[in-house]
């Protein structure tokens, strides 16, 4: 009997969409279905400064917004397996992504269903995994596997040109010189590897030992000072959000300062930490290597 299988994701570049389907390639002998989650009042792409940093508030405190609903012949169907793709905002999940997350509908999907979680993102995906776990579980959901393709530029490189796909639209070479932002076309391709391994755990009924697979084909990846930056920007970016909503009236002010420290944290800030990390490293190695094994797994 072929086994059914749900594709939910959210993407306003297509770049989700684009892994999805190297993933699910190899599963032809099964039933795939796909949702994309969409919003009553969708966020802009390209995005405008204000917009985006506007968003910060919600996307990082994890506050839903109002979906369109999820049909009704989607909603009803039988599933073997959920393939739930998202996108990190502000070291949290998208809002689209918590929204669908926190819903009576996106829970119905998930309750007593195997999910794996596939995250395309810039580096920094790490906690904000740890936030769409919990949600997970809280829909009562089976996490199985976790797969987490990311830019391979350097931290300061993929910056530049990820600013400039979010604010211009348009997927290409900045100034001719820098790389192509986001997960690169040899990484979606190389997914469907993961779709392999999946399709053949899921056949086998041996999802329990799937992400042990995973891992050991790249597809979690875990770096020291990514994790610490994560770490403390997940503490800086919880200040910040406390602080401006506290004062309303002050918002887009607060909110053009919150623009500018992230300017200076990422610019200046960032390179100073990145080798004060390299001469400290060896003090924490080992216990930065019991975090990576925990967050390869799942």
């Amino acid at each position: 009997m072929k086994k059914n299988i749900l594709v939910v994701y959210y993407t306003q570049s297509g770049q989700l969409k684009a892994i999805a389907d190297s993933i699910v390639g190899p599963l032809a002998g099964c039933n795939v279905v796909f949702h994309e989650i969409k919003m009553e009042e969708e966020f802009p792409f390209p995005w405008t400064g204000d917009s985006f940093f506007d968003s910060f508030p919600d996307s990082f405190q994890q506050r839903p917004h109002r979906l369109k609903p999820v049909p009704p012949e989607i909603l009803e169907g039988d599933y073997d397996l959920v393939l739930f793709h998202y996108q990190v905002w502000f070291l949290s999940p998208s809002i689209p992504v918590t929204s669908f997350l926190k819903s009576d509908e996106g829970r119905k999907l998930l309750s007593g269903r195997p999910v794996v979680t596939v995250s395309g993102t810039r580096n920094m995906w790490i906690l904000a995994q740890e936030k769409v776990k919990k949600l997970l579980k809280e829909a009562g959901a089976d996490l199985v596997g976790n797969v987490a393709l990311v830019d391979r530029a350097g931290n300061l490189v993929s910056v530049v040109t990820i600013v400039d796909w979010l604010f211009s639209g348009i997927k290409r070479k900045y100034l001719g010189i820098f790389p192509m932002p986001g997960v690169s076309e040899e990484d979606i391709r190389g997914a469907a590897e993961f779709g392999r391994i999946i399709q053949k755990h899921l056949e086998a009924g041996t999802l329990n030992s799937l992400q042990p697979e995973l891992a050991a084909n790249g597809a979690v990846r875990v770096s020291s000072f990514l994790l610490s930056v994560d770490q403390k920007g997940n503490a800086i970016f919880k200040k910040w959000a406390q602080i401006i909503e506290k004062r309303p009236a002050q918002r887009k002010f607060l909110l053009k300062l919150f623009n500018i420290y992230v300017i200076l944290a990422l610019y200046v800030v960032s390179p100073v930490v990145f080798v004060f990390h390299i001469l400290t490293y060896p003090f924490w190695r080992r216990s930065f290597l019991k975090e990576k094994e925990y967050f390869q797994r799942v």
